[in-house]
């Protein structure tokens, strides 16, 4: 097997596995976002058993690569798949195998019950579609589930929510080889936004007040423009011409996290990119992203990331 470590102007081998009943569309998700990088991704799709695979959809995937791939892999993505169907035991040993020679392993969706049954899952958080995290909890106790949050990453073990959150979490994965500049290249060519905010709670079907139906993403918009300026609630309830407390409560609706969460999040996003892409000062960061100092920037960047600036430029330089 390849280090999962990655070498420069050699492409990363990504092992797709396809277990009887997968999701296609949760199938397609690395294919798309993986795909977009040529130079830096290659994709291989592989199956317990050579051939013909049944998908959950309803007709068959033609899967010309056996489990011998993944002892190949750098890293290993188990997209979901109908959980009423057993896993062929000799996946589960793959997948065993290729943790133990350090692959990436994560899953899309339903995906995670294969790395729970495999036992790579114990003690550790881990994260599905809400409507599997009770199945999920009953048949795999000394799993610690997370509902609310569209991906986790502990490194070598990545898990995401449901389908679209396999995006976020492929894109996660990019952000994190090769930089916020490459994310938001293969991105754009899946028409995704670059980071959603948020959890997968806000995807939950609940009751909740009736609005006028129109978007605040609009001020949304507007603020990722003016992310170096103060932008207090009142600030932002103008812009979409409502009151402070309809704004807030609108907000939270519509994003799941609140305005000052949402405004961190894209303010981070925004310094990453320009750690990576320039030789700003710190304090010239902080006051473009709208932190102010560059000790409020140091203190905000290392509690969202684990790193500070500017170990964060260094190591994306050095990419």
């Amino acid at each position: 097997m390849q280090s999962s470590t990655l070498t420069a102007g050699v492409p990363h081998t990504v092992a797709v596995l396809v277990l009887e009943g997968v999701v296609t569309f949760d199938l397609g998700v690395p294919l798309l976002v993986f795909g977009a990088l040529p130079d830096d991704y290659r994709i291989v799709l592989c199956a317990p058993e050579p051939g013909a695979v049944c998908s959950f959809d309803g007709f068959s995937l033609n899967v010309s690569h056996g489990l011998d791939a993944l002892a190949q892999a750098d890293t290993v993505v188990v997209p979901g798949y109908d959980i009423d169907k057993p896993v062929a035991a000799a996946a589960l040993e793959a997948l065993r195998k290729a943790h133990v020679d350090e692959a990436r392993i994560v899953s899309i969706c339903s995906g995670v019950f294969a790395l729970a049954e495999a036992g790579l899952l114990d003690g550790l958080t881990a994260t599905t579609h809400w409507r599997a995290v009770d199945r999920l909890a009953r048949h795999h106790p000394a799993v610690l589930i997370d509902p609310d949050v569209l991906y986790i990453d502990h490194g070598q073990i990545l898990t995401s929510a449901g389908a679209s959150a396999g995006i976020d979490l492929c894109l996660h994965i990019i952000r994190r080889d090769h930089g916020a500049a490459a994310a938001n290249t293969a991105a754009r060519l899946a028409v995704a936004a670059p980071h959603r905010t948020g959890g997968q709670s806000q995807y939950i079907k609940r009751s909740i007040p009736h609005t006028s139906g129109q978007s605040l993403a609009r001020t949304r918009e507007w603020a990722l423009a003016h992310l170096g300026e103060p932008l207090p609630v009142r600030r932002l309830a103008k812009h979409a011409v409502l009151s402070e407390r309809t704004f807030a409560r609108r907000f939270v609706e519509e994003v799941g996290v609140s305005p000052a969460q949402w405004l961190l999040t894209a303010r981070i996003d925004l310094a990453k990119q320009l750690l990576e892409s320039g030789d700003h000062s710190i304090d010239e960061v902080a006051r473009r992203v709208g932190l102010g100092t560059a000790a409020n920037l140091r203190a905000r960047f290392h509690k969202a990331t684990g790193t500070s600036p500017t170990a964060y430029r260094q190591t994306f330089t050095r990419r």
